[in-house]
């Protein structure tokens, strides 16, 4: 098991875009379908920013025409958190990671079959690992997902 933390707050200043640092650490959002991974169709994970705690799978993903990037599920779900959010006068549910703290984006309940939800996250909050790059980047036991 691999030991995933949050830096402290001056290494993520220094790591992180401004917009990646609003996102994961003040709960920003980022333009839709103006951010680097809503239409993203390689295959591979994401990975929180922060900490790198595996979050998502790329055959999870699907466009659901929000301008965000929407899976279906978690690749981890113990690296997942969720609470309750009441910032925009409505009620949603906000996911965090676990080990890193960082706001990724919310949980909708109309996403397809089986499961119906929708992770709808911010590009900003996650780095995408390319399936070939894998095992180079520390990620070898999910290379038999893409197999």
């Amino acid at each position: 098991m691999k030991n995933y933390h949050k830096p402290a707050d001056a290494e993520l200043r220094r790591s992180l875009t401004p917009l990646q640092y609003q996102v994961t650490q003040h709960e920003g959002t980022e333009p839709p379908f103006q951010n680097e991974y809503h239409d993203n169709k390689r295959e591979g994970i994401y990975v929180d920013i922060v900490s790198g705690e595996p979050l998502f799978s790329s055959r999870d993903k699907y466009d659901s025409g929000s301008g965000w990037p929407s899976f279906t599920r978690p690749l981890e779900p113990d690296n997942i958190v969720t609470r309750s959010d009441h910032k925009l006068w409505m009620e949603r549910t906000e996911v965090r990671s676990k080990h890193g703290d960082s706001h990724l984006g919310h949980v909708f309940d109309d996403g397809p079959a089986p499961s119906g939800l929708r992770y709808c996250m911010n590009s900003a909050a996650l780095r995408f690992i390319p399936v070939e790059d894998l095992e180079r980047e520390g990620y070898g036991e999910y290379l038999a997902l893409f197999r």
